[in-house]
């Protein structure tokens, strides 16, 4: 805590140190009758849809009046109005459009994050992650296009779904960078660590030894594997599913 002093006027603040490894920690919410921190397959089932409706809602309001500002998922909203929409998602409160229609953009953007990034586990899952970061770091185009497609078919299909929908939003956003300033990379940038990360039992192994080192390298490999798919020709899950065909990092 500190005072600071400016002609007469005092400015008190205070900061607060959160480790990484809290900060990042993923808590399943305990009431499954919301949206945030719920598995993505319970909250389709119970919505009986293929994408959650937050996900929908909050790319449809970016794209109407967000796609155009600068810095866009970048800049963050503010903490008491993400706070605000992330309750009105919980509650499925009925004016929850109209809440949308009058938030600033950043704090949607910013609750479109905030679900992904409390979600029980990463959308690109726990179990495939390892997979990920092989597939990312193979140096053959054809294998590793095999590979990384080969990953999204193992995909639950809720999750990849909503997956190939977000890809195909942030790359409507990247065609607007002269405007908003957001390239491919600055997404993947953004996007990247929350829909990859490694399990907790993963992160332990990394605290044996060299922890920040290896941190570093998986958050670049996380950013890779998200441009890797956003740079990629559009994928269609129906394209997806019909090759059915195994490839394996191991080759």
């Amino acid at each position: 805590m500190d005072v600071i002093e400016m002609n007469g006027i005092k400015v008190e603040f205070s900061m607060k140190f959160t480790s990484r490894d809290l900060s990042l920690k993923r808590t399943p919410s305990k009431k499954q009758s919301g949206v945030f921190g719920v598995k993505i397959s319970v909250v389709t089932k119970r919505e009986r849809s293929k994408v959650p409706y937050i996900v929908r809602q909050c790319i449809e309001e970016v794209e109407k009046r967000g796609i155009d500002e600068v810095g866009i998922y970048r800049i963050s909203g503010v903490a008491t109005d993400i706070q605000a929409l992330k309750a009105a998602f919980d509650a499925n409160t009925k004016d929850i459009l109209m809440m949308l229609s009058d938030m600033d953009i950043n704090a949607i953007a910013g609750t479109l994050k905030l679900y992904f990034r409390e979600l029980p586990e990463p959308l690109l899952t726990d179990r495939l992650y390892p997979a990920f970061m092989e597939g990312i770091a193979l140096s053959d185009p054809a294998a590793k296009e095999n590979c990384m497609m080969h990953l999204l078919r193992s995909l639950p299909d809720p999750n990849l779904i909503t997956f190939l929908s977000l890809l195909e939003h942030l790359k409507r956003v990247a065609e607007k960078e002269p405007v908003n300033k957001m390239s491919l990379h600055n997404l993947a940038t953004v996007f990247g660590p929350t829909l990859l990360r490694p399990s907790e039992s993963e992160s332990s192994k990394a605290h044996i030894t060299l922890a920040s080192d290896i941190w570093s390298h998986d958050v670049m490999a996380q950013v890779q594997v998200l441009l890797y798919y956003l740079q990629h020709p559009p994928i269609s899950f129906a394209e997806l599913k019909k090759n059915t065909l195994y490839f394996s990092t191991d080759v």
